[in-house]
Parts: C-alpha cells; sequence; structure tokens
C-alpha cells in the first residue's frame, strides 16, 4: 500500500518515555513530525500511518509498560489529515478502501488502548488530525491552536471516526456546526477557547510552556488529582440537528455535493452511540463513504480546485519578476464611495500606510472617511485591534477635495463611476500631480484599461485592479495588463495584491475580464429563457444541480441590476451576436427593483409578464443553454489570450463567484458532463488532471 502514495512527505511518530513527577510509571509521548518546518503541515498518508503503527508497536513492547500514551506534534501543527497529495495516484476501489480503512485501524489502537491516551493539541489540528485527537481519552489544546473537519468543503467525509466520535462527545447539534455547518462557510475554524467550550479538549493552556503544562495535567489525571467530567449526550436532539445539517446541505449546495450529503448520513448513524458494535458499524460506514466519494470524479475535480487555490493561486502564472515592483508607502484613492471606502479600509488595515480619499464635495469626503474610521472602531470592539492600532489606522486615513494630496503617492486606485470619459478625465487630472513611477489603478469591472489610458502622457503606468464585493471577503483580484502596462508597474500590482491577501490573477484587457463576461454570459442566458416564456421560477432552478452558491436571480440581486445592466451593455458592444441586453434588466433597473421577487418566491407584482413568450424551456432545457454558452465563452477566452491557461479561469471562479470545488471551478464540470466535447470540440483539461485516472 505505501506505493500509492510514492511521493509522499512522511510523517514520522517519534517516541519518547518520559518520567512524570509522583507518578510511578512513565508516560510514552509520541511526537508527529513531517521533517519539515510549519509550511509543510504534517499529514497522514500509508507512510504516515505506517510510522503511527510502528510507534504504537514499539510503546506495546516496552518493559515495564508505560503508565499513559500522548501524541503532540511539531511547532505550531498538531496534523492537518490525509495527505491529499497522493489520492489522484489512487485509481481503484480497492485502494481506495485500504486507505479508509487503515487509518481506522492506526487510529482505533488509541481509543481501544488499556492504558488512558491523551492528545496535546499544540497547534491546528484539522480532519484526520483532528480525529486522531477524538480517539483519544483525554486532550488538551493550546490557546493559539484551532480545529476544523474540512472535508465537506472538498466534497468528503471525516472517514476515520469524526462522524462518530464528535456528535457522541459533544452533542449532535454542535457536531453538525463543526462538520457540515463551518465546512460549508468557507472553512470557518474552531479557535481553541471554544474548542473547549463545546467539550472538544478538556483543558487549554498557552503555547509558550504548552508542554510542560499538558504533562503535569496528565500527571493529575492519571494521579486522580484532575478529575475529568462530560456531560450526557441529549439523544432526543438527534432528529432536529439532523434536520438542521440536511437544510444547511440544501440552502449551500442544493443538494449537488455528494460528501455532504454523506456525511448527514453518517452524522446521523453516530446516534447508535460509540460503544459495543455501534463504532465498528459507524466506521465501517465512513469506509464505503470514503471509498465511493475517493472514486468519483467530483472528488477529483475538487482536490484539482484544492490545488489551484493552495499552489496556482500563490505564483500567478503570466507575472513578472516580483524584484521589479516598486515600494509603496502611501495610497490615493479617487472616491469616496461604498467600493472606496471598502478598498481604503482594506489598504490601510494590510499596508498600514497613509490612504487619502478625495472626491467632489465635501460631504461626500467626510462621509466616505467616516465610513472607514466607522469599521476600524467596529474591529477594535470586537477584539480584532488593539486601542493603539485603532488610533494609528484612524490617524492613517484621511480626506481632501483636492487631487493634490496624491502628489507623493506611489499608488492610486480610482473607484468612481463607471463610465469611460469621467475615468479618463480621472487619470489626466491624477497624473498631473504625482511623480512619474507613481502606479495608476483602476477598479473598473468591465470598461477597457487601454481606452482609460490612452490619453496619458505615461500610459504604460495604468493597470487594472478588479477587486469584489465584498473586498473584505471575496479573495480573488483580477490584475488587467493593460496593451501599455510595463512590467514594473505590473509587478507592484502584484505585490499589492499579494500584501492584501488577495490571490492574484492575471488577465488581459478584455472586456469584463473573466469573472463578469462569464457571469454575465450565464445570466443572459436565464434571463433570455424567461423572457421566451419559462417560468421565473423554473429558470431561477434550472442551475440547482451544479450547487452554485446562488440561484441566477439571487446573484442579480446581489450584482444589483443597473451594475448587472452596465456589464450587459458593454459586452453587448463587444460581441453583440453572443451578449444581448434583455428588456426585463432594463425595466428593472427603471423601477428601480433589486430583485425580480418582492418576498421569497413571490415575483414582483410590477415585473409581471416578464415571462410572456410562448416558448417556454424547462429545467434541463435552460441548464444546457447555460453551460453550453460557459463552454463556448470559455474557449473563446483561451484562443483570444485572456488568460494564461484555463487554470486561471477555473481559479477565478472559485474565488471570484464562489463557484463549488467540486466542480472544478467549471472547466471539470463541463469536461465530466461532454459539453466541452459538444460545444467546442475538446475537453479543456487532460483525462486524470480533475478526473479519475483514463
Amino acid at each position: 500500500m505505501t506505493a500509492v502514495f510514492e511521493n509522499e512527505v512522511v510523517t514520522r511518530a517519534l517516541v519518547r518515555f518520559l518520567a512524570l513527577p509522583g507518578l510511578a510509571g512513565e508516560l510514552a509521548l509520541v511526537t508527529l513530525d513531517s521533517g519539515q518546518d510549519h509550511t509543510r503541515p504534517s499529514t497522514f498518508g500509508p507512510g504516515g500511518l505506517a510510522s503511527l503503527d510502528a510507534a504504537l508497536d514499539e510503546i506495546a513492547a516496552h518493559s515495564p509498560a508505560p503508565a499513559a500514551i500522548a501524541v503532540t506534534g511539531k511547532p505550531f501543527v498538531f496534523a492537518v489529515g490525509a495527505d491529499l497529495s497522493g489520492v489522484p495516484s489512487v485509481s481503484d476501489a480497492a485502494a481506495a478502501r485500504a486507505i479508509a480503512a487503515t487509518g481506522h485501524r492506526v487510529f482505533r489502537r488509541l481509543k481501544d488502548s488499556p492504558i488512558p491516551t491523551f492528545a496535546f493539541v499544540n497547534g491546528v489540528a484539522l480532519g484526520g488530525g483532528l480525529e486522531l485527537a477524538l480517539h483519544c481519552r483525554y486532550r488538551t489544546i493550546a490557546t493559539t491552536a484551532a480545529v476544523a473537519f474540512p472535508e465537506v468543503f472538498l466534497g468528503l467525509v471525516p472517514g476515520w471516526g469524526g462522524t462518530q466520535l464528535l456528535p457522541n462527545l459533544i452533542g449532535i447539534d454542535p457536531a453538525v456546526t463543526v462538520v457540515v455547518e463551518n465546512a460549508l462557510a468557507q472553512n470557518a475554524m474552531t479557535p481553541a477557547p471554544k474548542a473547549a467550550r463545546l467539550g472538544i479538549a478538556d483543558a487549554v493552556f498557552e503555547p509558550a510552556d504548552f508542554l510542560e503544562r499538558s504533562l503535569e495535567w496528565a500527571a493529575g489525571v492519571l494521579s486522580g488529582a484532575v478529575t475529568v467530567s462530560r456531560p450526557d449526550v441529549d439523544r432526543s436532539a438527534w432528529d432536529d440537528a439532523i434536520a438542521r445539517a440536511r437544510a444547511i446541505v440544501a440552502g449551500r449546495t442544493r443538494d449537488a455535493s455528494p460528501g455532504a450529503l454523506r456525511a448527514v448520513q453518517l452524522l446521523d448513524l453516530a446516534r447508535h452511540g460509540v460503544d459495543g458494535e455501534a463504532f465498528p458499524a459507524g466506521t465501517a460506514a465512513e469506509d464505503d463513504a470514503l471509498t465511493d466519494l475517493l472514486m468519483s470524479d467530483q472528488l477529483r475535480a475538487s482536490l484539482y480546485a484544492f490545488d489551484l487555490v493552495n499552489k496556482r493561486a500563490r505564483r500567478p502564472a503570466g507575472a513578472p519578476d516580483k524584484a521589479l515592483a516598486r515600494k509603496v508607502t502611501k495610497v490615493g484613492v479617487v472616491g469616496a464611495g461604498l467600493m472606496a471606502a471598502q478598498l481604503a479600509l482594506l489598504l490601510v488595515r494590510r499596508l498600514e500606510v497613509p490612504v487619502v480619499l478625495t472626491d467632489v464635495d465635501q460631504a461626500r469626503v467626510d462621509k466616505g472617511v467616516g465610513s472607514v474610521h466607522a469599521e476600524l472602531a467596529k474591529l477594535a470592539a470586537r477584539g480584532r485591534l488593539s486601542p493603539d492600532a485603532l488610533n494609528r489606522l484612524t490617524g492613517l486615513v484621511t480626506g481632501s477635495l483636492s487631487k493634490d494630496a496624491f502628489a507623493d503617492a506611489d499608488l492610486v486606485i480610482e473607484a468612481v463611476f463607471e463610465e469611460l470619459s469621467v475615468k479618463q478625465q480621472v487619470f489626466a487630472e491624477v497624473e498631473a500631480v504625482v511623480s512619474e513611477t507613481c502606479v495608476l489603478a483602476t477598479n473598473t469591472s468591465a470598461l477597457s484599461v487601454t481606452e482609460m489610458a490612452s490619453k496619458l502622457e505615461h500610459p504604460e503606468r495604468v493597470v487594472g485592479l478588479h477587486f469584489f464585493n465584498p473586498v473584505a471577503v471575496l479573495p480573488l483580484l483580477e490584475v488587467v495588463r493593460a496593451e501599455q502596462t510595463d512590467d514594473a508597474t505590473l509587478a507592484t500590482a502584484f505585490a499589492v495584491g499579494k500584501a492584501l491577501g488577495k490571490s492574484c490573477v492575471l488577465v488581459a484587457d478584455a472586456p469584463a475580464f473573466v469573472v463578469n463576461r462569464l457571469l454575465t454570459r450565464f445570466l443572459g442566458e436565464i434571463t433570455a429563457a424567461v423572457e421566451q416564456g419559462t417560468p421565473v421560477a423554473v429558470a431561477d432552478r434550472a442551475l440547482d444541480p451544479l450547487g452554485l452558491p446562488m440561484t441566477p436571480f439571487e446573484l442579480l440581486t446581489l450584482v444589483g441590476p443597473p451594475v448587472a445592466l452596465h456589464v450587459a451593455e458593454r459586452m453587448h458592444e463587444a460581441f453583440p451576436d453572443r451578449f444581448a441586453v434583455g428588456e426585463a434588466l432594463r425595466r428593472m433597473v427603471e423601477l428601480g427593483k433589486s430583485s425580480v421577487y418582492s418576498e421569497p418566491g413571490v415575483v414582483d407584482p410590477e415585473l409581471a409578464g416578464l415571462d410572456a413568450g410562448d416558448a417556454p424551456l424547462t429545467e434541463e432545457q435552460v441548464r444546457a443553454r447555460a453551460v453550453e454558452a460557459l463552454a463556448q465563452e470559455i474557449r473563446l477566452m483561451l484562443d483570444e489570450g485572456v488568460v494564461q491557461a484555463v487554470q486561471d479561469i477555473d481559479l477565478c471562479m472559485l474565488l471570484g463567484a464562489g463557484w463549488p470545488f467540486w466542480l472544478g471551478g467549471i472547466s471539470a464540470h463541463l469536461d465530466r458532463t461532454g459539453v466541452s466535447e459538444a460545444v467546442t470540440g475538446r475537453r479543456f483539461l487532460s483525462r486524470g488532471v480533475a478526473s479519475l485516472p483514463a
């Protein structure tokens, strides 16, 4: 089995036998260590499981027998679960089941140990790492640690006992939160203090002397000086909690994620407890689930997406040498509206340099600056900023009516009305006062950056920085290279994006770039179907089988009909044969409507007749049109050189639109369903890249 993960970075289980004060016997301390620093956390592949198994054999053979066994991790990390890098090489169900069963067998040795077992969770414990800790009888945790089960987010399930042990330790409702709800909320983690309150850990210690304190605590437990009590699990709460889990999965995945559905089934099974034959039955069900999921195309697409987000996003394709980037010591923001204020808040928090906002009148300037100050105060009230940091950052954000305030800025970003002539005028005014090396950036969502810079003396200093709303939440930054953008400007843009905590993707100066172009195309197919006579409800749920985070008309509400109309008109100008401007969308804007619904499920009476056509489509027909349009548009974008590769399009949809991992962004789904070949004549990805091996 070790040959399955031939490139595994093996986590070694190193054993030491320690004498504990006041105890006759020794404690066997197992330290998990991958031999690398914290940037390569300890994981469990076949080799890692074999090493832990051997360590437990060594302990069992030790004479005299130790009084207890404890497991801890290397600095900052306990363990982060299964080694997913080897999964693409798993080519048959037998190998998949062997991985699942081996983890269960080795971890269960801790659960069934005749001597007490402890987990000293010194750092982050995710997935299988948390499951290892749950197999121990007692757990301590460092205040700086955090725990989570990210499997459902990836289209998997906690498959080494987690779905059975956690609900029988802390109760089913909080277990639903940890296993399902948090995973589907962008992998929210549970910090140590909360983990202790939930009952995941029995004691919390500071990291400076964590191991020493944990050993003392363990000695107290063994001597009887420390008593650990755990409340009985309320089994009458199971049905309500499982119903809540199903509602979460339906709401966030449209029941399209096989992993999420299987996780709920396993949590439901855990109601039978972990005594007697119940636990083996539960772990056998986990083996079945892991085998099925590991051998699914959706899981391989999910791991492809995971790799994009964790590797490609960190090394943007096509980015120039980072040594060319200019230092940014002051930033100007043109505009003081909602988007500008969001940008200013992010810039001052991350760069910690002076940020000055300008606008056309003092009231707008004051409102924008006041908004940033208020948001900083909220962060301080929640304990996320110290009083000193609040005062310092607040003092760095100022406003001015004159663009002369940008004279010593190294970067100026405009966030004004989406009108080309307005943006050209803004850049001309800014160029007149800034230095020759100051980078000028636009946050435009659809306009040509090249045209915006065309009348400047130094158009090479202009770059697009397309942030997504809400700015603080969505991690994508489309970095737009205009025709004359030079490498120094581009390198500065990437450096700033990285400093802001964004995942940057290089895109060409094409209409609407990547995310807005694809969303506009697919949304246009949905609205066209409605105008053709398809009921709004039918069109709105047509994409449910994809599991998108929002229905089409929820997306329209989030974007805002005026913005959607602006982008649609821009795309119609560029590509009139593929992008139409629907009369229904115009009507929504004219009436000032933010949604097609007046209340959930009820079409606004003033918008009645949107579906007055006489050729309605079925859900399947609407969905087919939408995905075929996406396939066509992606192929055209690749042919036009909008991005370096299709992987960048997938990365943009994952990070900028929140599309699910099990779609692989989107290209893997189009390949898997045969749409790519039917529409474009070929796949986007080679077989085995985001699917089962060929």
